[in-house]
């Protein structure tokens, strides 16, 4: 049974720092690519970076870049997001995909990211 679970998600200040992580399990982790999307209310799901599945290459949506690093361990099966400098339109729930080709990508159920003082 395929799982992806997201946590560390929560309530943070302006300017505060969170690293997600995406625990994975039920296939082989170290064949996929995986990503980070995020979705507030009433918007569509946004693409926040994706790493290859050795790790090797990285990339960003340009908004994000800088304050937003991916990362995966592959003897842990996670992939982890640590986000800097959030800022309240960071608010989201927090979503991790493993995509290895079309029709082989799974989605986990997300995690809550709030930014507010």
């Amino acid at each position: 049974q395929v799982q992806l679970v997201e946590s560390g998600g929560g309530l943070v200040q302006p300017g505060g720092s969170l690293r997600l992580s995406c625990a994975a399990s039920g296939f082989t982790f170290r064949s996929y690519a995986m990503s980070w999307y995020r979705q507030a209310p009433g918007k569509e799901r946004e693409f926040i970076a994706t790493i290859t599945s050795a790790g090797g290459r990285t990339s960003y949506a340009h908004s994000l870049k800088g304050r937003f690093t991916i990362s995966r361990d592959n003897a842990k099966n996670t992939v982890y997001l640590q986000m800097n400098s959030l800022k309240p339109e960071d608010t989201a729930v927090y979503y991790c995909n493993a995509f290895r080709n079309q029709g082989d990508s799974y989605w986990g159920q997300g995690t809550q990211v709030t930014v507010s003082s």
